[in-house]
């Protein structure tokens, strides 16, 4: 019926097992969370087999699902139609992508700027038992927090995203232009650098003088960061994957919604990372000298 005949320029897609087998995946694999760190079921704590059997099984409902959008364009599914609504999903999908960043940067500046105040009007300054935590924050960051220098190992990692964000835009010029040897090696170079960029981020996490759990300072960075760390790790899998295609022959100068899609991905990528560098490393690095 999908494929029957047909009088407009919609896709009607057949009956699939892939939204189904997807929702099972997604909770075996928020079980297999719960598990490895609470316990579950009497398993104990630390268990992590539950854990790679949902890691798994979202993998591969992601390895078939979209092999079958792949074919649906192969075959003539996406009509011009189709098409822009694929690129609104992006959209829409980038856009909530936004949000949830807004949400940590509006938790790291609610502690930048109402600290005292928030931590004033919660606790008794006057009890011994509270004075310590009150002095400590008293200033943003917290007493004792050791920033990182923004302009060192933070700079290089800024430089190198930018970078990358000049390399995917060759390469999708390039294969715009039909020119494939050309995005082929933008698109390595920019998984290269993708590579680069989540390598020394995991170098400056050793050097940390500060924990995830020891301040709201340590757990916002590491939360803010380390999402975004995550979403460089899914983009250069997604970079990847525009790679092999490629190197099988597939897309071209006008069928390669994927890449456009991965390019976007990237640039979001790097646009947050500008905003984290700025409010993130910079501010409180410059706070800090201030107070200190």
């Amino acid at each position: 019926m999908a494929h029957g005949e047909v009088k407009h320029d919609y896709h009607l897609v057949n009956p699939s097992p892939w939204p189904l087998l997807g929702s099972l995946s997604v909770l075996v694999l928020a079980l297999g969370g719960v598990n490895f760190m609470k316990g579950l079921f009497g398993m104990e704590k630390g268990t992590v087999w539950l854990l790679a059997l949902g890691f798994a099984m979202v993998g591969w409902v992601m390895i078939g699902w979209w092999r079958e959008v792949i074919k649906e364009g192969k075959i003539g599914d996406h009509t011009p139609v189709v098409s822009i609504g694929l690129r609104y999903g992006m959209i829409l999908f980038i856009a909530s992508e936004v949000m949830f960043f807004v949400g940590w940067f509006w938790s790291f500046f609610e502690f930048a700027i109402f600290h005292g105040a928030r931590v004033g009007e919660t606790w008794d300054a006057a009890n011994p038992l509270f004075a310590d935590a009150l002095s400590k924050f008293s200033d943003w960051p917290p007493v004792g927090v050791e920033t990182f220098d923004p302009f060192h190992l933070p700079l290089i990692n800024t430089l190198i995203l930018l970078l990358s964000g000049t390399t995917v835009t060759w390469a999708h010029h390039a294969l715009q232009h039909d020119d494939r040897s050309g995005a082929k090696l933008g698109l390595l170079v920019t998984i290269l650098l993708g590579m680069a960029f989540t390598a020394l981020q995991v170098f400056e996490y050793s050097h940390a003088q500060f924990s995830f759990d020891g301040t709201l300072y340590g757990s916002a960075f590491f939360m803010a960061t380390g999402f975004h760390g995550a979403h460089v790790v899914i983009g250069t899998l997604f970079l990847i994957v525009c790679l092999l295609r490629l190197l099988m022959g597939g897309m071209s100068a006008k069928k390669h919604l994927g890449f456009e899609f991965a390019a976007w991905y990237w640039h979001f990528v790097d646009v947050v990372w500008l905003f984290l560098f700025a409010f993130v490393y910079v501010t409180p690095y410059l706070a800090l000298g201030a107070g200190h």
